[in-house]
């Protein structure tokens, strides 16, 4: 990923609500906007348009 590993670990640690695009700390239950529980982990590597 980048040059700076502690900014790569920390961007792997957080969570997006499926239903609204919130970013969530790591390891909730449901999203701090929605109150969904549909999250997922964010992508470590960037996605390129082709």
């Amino acid at each position: 990923m980048g040059k700076f590993a502690l900014a790569d670990e920390a961007l792997t640690q957080i969570w997006v609500c499926r239903r609204c695009k919130a970013r969530n700390r790591a390891g909730v239950k449901k999203c701090r906007k929605c109150g969904s529980i549909y999250l997922r982990v964010k992508r470590k590597e960037s996605r390129v348009k082709k």
